[in-house]
């Protein structure tokens, strides 16, 4: 198994993945020197990269070595959670245009709809047209995009990228480059090379290409019989792998920091406070540079107070909910004011409601100047928000029962995991959708053992509150 890894938990997974003997391959410089190894450049099974908001990796390639991967990410907390990409990249599908936007179209795949700019379209394209298109980036559910596609048929790798239908490059180490190793691509693809391969031996470089070649192979095979877009839309074509987007909870991350400290210095939270802000990677940088063992066995260490007075929030300010859903999709609900924020990780934050509707489970009217009051803590797997009216009568209790909080300058994360328990007005508590739970472990989307959890925590928020 080859693996390629990318992102703020390099480290921390290079180290997980070759104490499991997993071949890590095209390692960045920095991650060459913290191993004090050379890692060879070659061509990689599996690519692993943190998400664009860094809650996360995603896990592309081999179907089979990105399970084995994603094993051993699973295995770092109760809390890591993944999703297939019912669009993985490489993919080709026959889509139909459902609508066209400023910058490019919505396609229906199927699986699933994706995003083809305008760019990467060859023809003009209008809703209602079919056409055939390829998935170049997948996207993780927890994100507003789309999956980006392509109407050219490429297979694309680090070391080179294959392309059906185009010439080899005539860039320099172009078509002298094959001379070199003594292999071509397949009759009908076009082979161009990418930065990487500047550092990779000819024996790796054949053997990308057989891979790449491999894989242009079977997408020949799918596409040569199959009927066209225009008859078969929406339809998938062809597969080229698997896509895997893994979410990374607050105990996962701090099962990274100790995979990460075995290898080199690393603060109590690293990974919590690099997920959280990007401006706070540099200074966690700085701390480890300067102090020789800044970490702890500790999580509770976690420097929270100075965290948020350096980067929020901050009372006065703003901040969401970033209530998760087990299936992998992100709410967003409404933004609070910050009223308070204490030392030990507790938030308070108020909202002003509008009117319309009721409560979720309390079953109360929901009217406009009514106030939802919630408290969140760094780390705990539960939160109230308790509603009252305009005149200050209560409207209820709603507890809801999470994986730990996490509480970022702009958002307090989680994910929710369906079971909460309810304080009705008149004082009575009940426990309500254990039913959801259950259905979400049978759909494979929260691990018995997280659900275990779950349950006990609202039975001891039930017990709490009667």
């Amino acid at each position: 198994m080859t693996v390629r890894v990318r992102g703020i938990y390099a480290t921390a997974l290079t180290h997980l993945l070759t104490e499991a003997d997993v071949d890590v391959v095209q390692a960045s410089g920095p991650i060459q020197d913290r191993f004090d190894a050379d890692f060879p450049t070659e061509h990689a099974a599996v690519a692993v990269e943190t998400t664009s908001d860094e809650q996360g990796v995603g896990v592309v390639g081999d179907p089979d070595q990105v399970g084995a991967v994603l094993d051993r990410l699973t295995d770092l907390g109760r809390d890591t959670l993944w999703w297939d990409a019912p669009l993985p990249e490489g993919a080709v599908y026959a889509g139909e245009v459902t609508e066209t936007l400023g910058s490019g179209a919505v396609v229906d795949c199927g699986d699933g709809e994706g995003f083809l700019p305008y760019s990467n379209a060859t023809d003009r394209v209008d809703t209602g047209d079919r056409v055939r298109v390829q998935v170049v980036d997948s996207s993780a559910p927890w994100t507003d995009g789309r999956p980006v596609l392509s109407t050219t048929l490429a297979v694309r790798g680090e070391l080179l990228t294959l392309t059906r239908g185009r010439s080899n490059t005539t860039a320099a180490g172009g078509p002298a480059m094959l001379d070199v190793i003594d292999a071509d691509p397949r009759e009908g693809w076009g082979i161009s090379w990418e930065p990487a391969s500047d550092d990779a031996d000819f024996g790796a470089l054949a053997d990308a290409l057989t891979a790449a070649n491999e894989r242009a192979e079977a997408l020949d095979a799918a596409l040569d019989d199959a009927a066209p877009a225009a008859e078969a839309a929406p339809t998938k074509y062809a597969g080229a792998g698997r896509t895997v987007w893994v979410w990374f909870g607050r105990e996962s991350r701090f099962a990274l920091d100790e995979q990460r400290r075995a290898v080199t210095a690393t603060m109590a939270g690293h990974h919590r406070v690099k997920a959280g802000d990007r401006a706070a990677s540099a200074a966690v940088d700085y701390v480890e540079a300067l102090c020789s063992d800044p970490g702890a066995d500790d999580e509770t260490d976690f420097p929270f107070a100075v965290t948020a007075r350096q980067f929020g929030p901050r009372a006065g300010g703003s901040l969401a909910l970033g209530h998760g859903k087990p299936d992998g999709r992100l709410i967003t609900l409404g933004k609070g004011d910050v009223e308070s924020v204490d030392s030990d990780g507790t938030v308070t934050i108020e909202r002003e409601m509008t009117g319309g509707g009721t409560y979720d489970a309390l079953g109360t009217p929901k009217e406009s100047g009514d106030v939802a009051r919630t408290t969140v803590k760094e780390g705990r797997w539960w939160y109230p928000t308790t509603y009252r009216g305009s005149d200050g009568t209560s409207k209820g209790t709603y507890v809801n029962v999470c994986t730990p909080v996490e509480i970022f300058p702009d958002v307090a994360r989680y994910v929710d995991l369906h079971v909460d328990v309810v304080k009705y007005p008149d004082g009575t508590v009940e426990r309500v959708d254990d039913d959801e739970l259950a259905a979400a472990v049978e759909a494979g989307d929260v691990p018995e053992d997280l659900a275990s959890r779950a349950r006990a925590v609202a039975k001891a928020v039930e017990s709490a509150l009667n």
